[in-house]
């Protein structure tokens, strides 16, 4: 068994930062050479201890004063806003890689919540850390900029399917996008276990490959029979990470009952439907309903 002080220990040989202080219990700590992040933003993760959250920790409060950036190592993270009504509304999901926080960084309160979604391992950089770091990173200063302005644009196309698109036509958008996200994250994972597959460690695959004999040779093909490298296809039919009802309202600025009315009338339609953990799309939606 893998106990906490034997994950502590592989994360200060991999990064050479270890938060000592950090509770026993949730996430193990990651090592940062398993990340998809850039070298200058790994190099400033390494600056600070890794800190442990669990499911539902309330990272940043929308309104307040902060000067913080927060780096995910693991888990997920939920960006959003909240009404006098109670109603939701979220701006985005992010995972391992990523950072929030840096549009505060210039004094200003918080624009946004942030809450855990599940157990989450994440990196606290205060703002004199982060100058320090660009001072001795200025190609970081362009990674940050670049990273604002894809917000920046997101959140105008937000606004603009607010505006000009109705309920039905925001959902048709988010479907794409998850389905998308999932096509993406399931040919990472492919690659990985690919790779996996290729690195032959016992005895008798070594033989083997001296010997030159066939059974010994790597794996040319994915599962469904595409040589290894080739893009999945694209078309349908397409899974997506199911989200409850209430989630994807928050998205879409909508209420709950909305969502609910709208899937099950694609669902009838033989548009979509669900399997376990996902929904699958198996055919283009229509423009309009």
């Amino acid at each position: 068994m893998v106990t906490d002080a034997c994950i502590e220990l592989d994360l200060r040989l991999s990064s050479g930062a270890m938060n000592s202080r950090a509770s026993r219990s949730g996430p193990a700590l990651p090592s940062f050479d398993d990340l998809p992040i850039s070298p200058a933003l790994r190099a400033l993760a390494e600056r600070a201890e890794p800190r442990r959250y669990r499911k539902g920790v309330l990272l940043i409060q929308e309104g307040d004063q902060g000067d913080t950036l927060y780096i995910v190592l693991s888990g997920k993270v939920r960006a959003f806003s909240q009404g006098d009504n109670d109603r939701e509304i979220t701006y985005g999901v992010y995972g391992a890689g990523e950072y929030l926080g840096e549009i505060s960084l210039d004094g200003g309160p918080r624009s946004a919540s942030v809450i855990t979604l599940e157990p989450t391992v994440c990196v606290v950089i205060p703002r004199q850390t982060l100058l320090l770091h660009i001072a001795q990173y200025p190609e970081f200063a362009f990674e940050l900029l670049s990273k604002v302005i894809r917000r920046a644009r997101s959140a105008t196309l937000s606004a603009k399917q607010l505006a000009l698109n109705d309920v039905y036509g925001r959902l048709r958008a988010l479907l794409d996008s998850l389905a998308e996200t999932r096509l993406a994250e399931d040919r990472i994972a492919e690659t990985r276990q690919t790779d996996s597959r290729q690195v032959e460690t016992s005895v008798d695959g070594v033989l083997r490959r001296l010997a030159g004999a066939k059974a010994g040779a790597a794996t040319t093909e994915a599962p469904d029979g595409r040589p290894v490298g080739e893009a999945p296809p694209r078309d349908f039919p397409r899974r997506v990470s199911r989200l409850t009802h209430q989630d994807m309202a928050s998205r879409l600025g909508c209420s709950r009952e909305m969502v609910s009315r709208l899937l099950k009338d694609l669902e009838n339609g033989g548009y979509i439907t669900v399997e376990g953990a996902d929904l699958i799309l198996h055919r283009a939606l229509p423009t309009r309903w």
